[in-house]
């Protein structure tokens, strides 16, 4: 498996896409509302995208009509922005990709549309906590397992389950780079990490079983069993020391 270490130059580059991205995910969160239609927040992602500089990464990629993807409930990812209306209680998984000066920055994030679910709540937040409990143990010299291992237990430990069929990944130039980062693994497996080398961790958590189904336009994951399902991701670099989040405003 290929290991894609940055210079300098690049994680720079990279640096801003990230903060592009986390900007933007900002915004979309203080306009998210119910009674919007989902097509209203992809409009406003690529005006923002626009006004600063960059281009959406998934408008075009292997035919993606947008340039956000919009999951409510118990969409997983990849939901297509259209005329489906934002309803009080819905969580809303927003995934973002920017691309600037030819490098890529991708994040993604789970809302609140007014009052939601207790169950709702915890799923979101311990989807949260997953990430962040994996991007806190990807210091050079661990395994990649190491990371995959401690989402998937932070996940479980907590009643809900992970995604199995969908990754995290490597990220630079391309969206998609080695290595994939499995959202499930055992502690010291996997390869290397070593400084400079730039991960996308998403974690898709379910609050029923870890199965998927594909929607009928081919784009959408649904869970299985009609369960909700929350998503969150940062782009981070891999350092010396403690790992940095490219994604932060």
């Amino acid at each position: 498996m290929s290991i894609i270490i940055k210079s300098e130059r690049e994680i720079a580059a990279m640096r801003q896409a990230g903060r592009i991205v986390a900007t933007v995910m900002k915004m979309l969160k203080l306009y998210l509302r119910a009674g919007m239609k989902t097509k209203e927040l992809d409009m406003l992602a690529a005006k923002e995208l626009e006004k600063l500089g960059a281009k959406a990464s998934f408008k075009g990629y292997r035919g993606f009509p947008a340039s956000l993807c919009v999951s409510i409930n118990d969409e997983i990812v990849h939901g297509i922005p259209g005329e489906r209306v934002l309803n009080d209680g819905d969580i809303v998984s927003l995934d973002l990709g920017a691309i600037y000066n030819g490098f890529q920055g991708d994040g993604a994030m789970t809302v609140a549309v007014g009052e939601i679910s207790s169950q709702a709540r915890k799923l979101v937040k311990t989807t949260e906590g997953a990430l962040m409990a994996g991007i806190a143990v990807a210091y050079p010299g661990a395994r990649l397992g190491d990371v995959s291992a401690t989402i998937q237990d932070y996940a479980e430990s907590r009643g809900f389950s992970v995604v199995r069929e969908y990754t995290g990944h490597g990220i630079g130039q391309e969206m998609h780079e080695e290595p994939q980062v499995p959202n499930f693994g055992r502690l010291g497996e996997g390869p290397e990490l070593k400084k400079g080398m730039t991960l996308a961790l998403e974690p898709m958590v379910n609050a029923g079983d870890w199965r998927t189904r594909l929607g009928n336009d081919h784009w959408v994951v649904f869970t299985a069993d009609g369960s909700l399902s929350a998503h969150f991701e940062h782009t981070i670099l891999v350092t010396d020391g403690e790992p940095e989040v490219l994604t932060v405003a």
